[in-house]
């Protein structure tokens, strides 16, 4: 796992309390490897290469997907708090049991047929998004004795460019388990509230969903916490 450090924020490679960073984590100081034209250019139009947003993970399969449904909103923001357009939000979490879909995930938790974990979504002209979704279940995750990762989701950032990708968590702020686990643990205070979700009434929907807003800070001294590269589940 390789971690931005230009952020008092950034989280260690080495945290000695999650396990696997001390098999991963470099040994030798980065070397700067400069980035070539393919690298600081992309193509124009997003949606034109990866298709349309996925913005309700809730509907994506004809049935009803279980479990309590949650809007998240917010902006794409830069170090001097402009709108940053265009950006593309990568969506990927468990279900509400706290399950994902994917082979390596075995633990004794129910599926859901109509809810996969995975969404897409565009930042607009003021650097906004907006997605429907279900708030994310627990899971065990074998780190330590009785480990449990609280509720999260996954964000994948994607700007002008492939090399651009920064990746974060969010998580909710009722969780008595994000005070225990480590990921959330390797971001110091006060920087780890800087990804707890706040809960919004104007987000919220009546009679339909319950509201977040989290924005995502991508330099200065407001700056979300990210990681280039995620390993977790």
């Amino acid at each position: 796992m390789t971690y931005r450090r230009d952020d008092a924020g950034a989280p260690p490679s080495l945290f000695p309390e999650y396990g696997s960073t001390r098999t991963r984590a470099p040994l030798h100081p980065p070397l700067r490897v400069p980035q070539t034209r393919t690298e600081t250019t992309g193509p124009a139009g997003w949606d034109r290469l990866m298709g349309p947003a996925l913005v309700d993970l809730t509907t994506q399969h004809g049935g009803v997907a279980q479990g309590q449904r949650i809007i998240v909103a917010g902006r794409v923001l830069d170090e001097d708090g402009r709108a940053v357009p265009d950006t593309v939000m990568e969506i990927w979490q468990a279900n509400a049991a706290g399950r994902y879909i994917h082979a390596k995930d075995q633990w004794d938790a129910p599926h859901d047929p109509n809810f996969t974990g995975a969404g897409r979504v565009v930042t607009d002209a003021e650097g906004c998004y907006r997605f429907v979704t279900i708030r994310p279940g627990a899971y065990p995750w074998g780190n330590h004795h009785n480990a449990w990762r609280p509720a999260h989701i996954h964000l994948s950032l994607l700007g002008p460019a492939f090399a651009t990708r920064l990746v974060t968590q969010l998580y909710f702020p009722d969780d008595p388990l994000i005070e225990i686990d480590p990921i959330a643990n390797a971001v110091p205070m006060p920087y780890r509230q800087r990804l707890v979700a706040r809960f919004n009434m104007g987000v919220t929907e009546p009679n339909r969903a319950l509201g977040y807003r989290f924005d995502v800070v991508l330099k200065g001294r407001e700056q979300t916490p990210f990681e280039e590269d995620d390993h977790d589940h």
